[in-house]
């Protein structure tokens, strides 16, 4: 008798399974980030960065970046642009923004929050689209004229998702009292 094919069994954690319903949300807020119609190209709300935001604040960097990892790999995947120029653009803007992050989040607390570290994350996400576009899509410096337009929409978007991230970490932080408190 043939060997029969052995079953392989991965052994996931409860972190596991958080980061993969936190990655869930962070994927659905992207695939409506994709179906809202803006006027320039490239310019997006971003909205998934808030899972992002609440993530670093309650489990840390590490997380975080798994979350946004896995947003970027499989919303390219539902979205059809796997290994395109629009992944490694989504990508270049994830790892740029992942890497302010780990920087900002050692800031001191006090003066700094989710609503900073959005504003900073969305900066350096136009930063990174930016670089790749000149350096593989568009060789020319005339790309740089948009950056106007970028750094106005990341202003926006980072504090109104900053925002956003901020007021549901306060209903996070009292659900939790509450369930203590029972």
């Amino acid at each position: 008798m043939p060997d029969s094919p052995r079953l392989i069994r991965l052994a996931t954690t409860p972190e596991d399974h958080r980061i993969a319903q936190l990655a869930a949300a962070a994927i659905g807020l992207s695939l409506i980030d994709a179906a809202i119609p803006l006027p320039l190209p490239g310019i997006k709300p971003g909205l998934a960065n808030i899972v992002t935001l609440i993530v670093l604040a309650r489990h840390g960097w590490a997380a975080a970046a798994w979350v946004s990892g896995l947003r970027v790999v499989a919303g390219s995947l539902l979205l059809g642009y796997f290994l395109s120029p629009g992944f490694f653009m989504s990508l270049s803007g994830a790892l740029f923004s992942l890497l302010t992050l780990a920087g900002a989040v050692r800031l001191p607390r006090r003066f700094f929050g989710p609503v900073s570290w959005s504003i900073l994350a969305a900066f350096a996400h136009i930063v990174g689209q930016l670089l790749l576009a000149r350096l593989w899509l568009i060789p020319h410096n005339g790309l740089f004229l948009l950056v106007p337009f970028f750094a106005v929409a990341a202003l926006t978007f980072g504090i109104i998702n900053g925002l956003i991230a901020a007021r549901l970490l306060v209903d996070l932080s009292t659900r939790d009292s509450e369930v203590e408190d029972a």
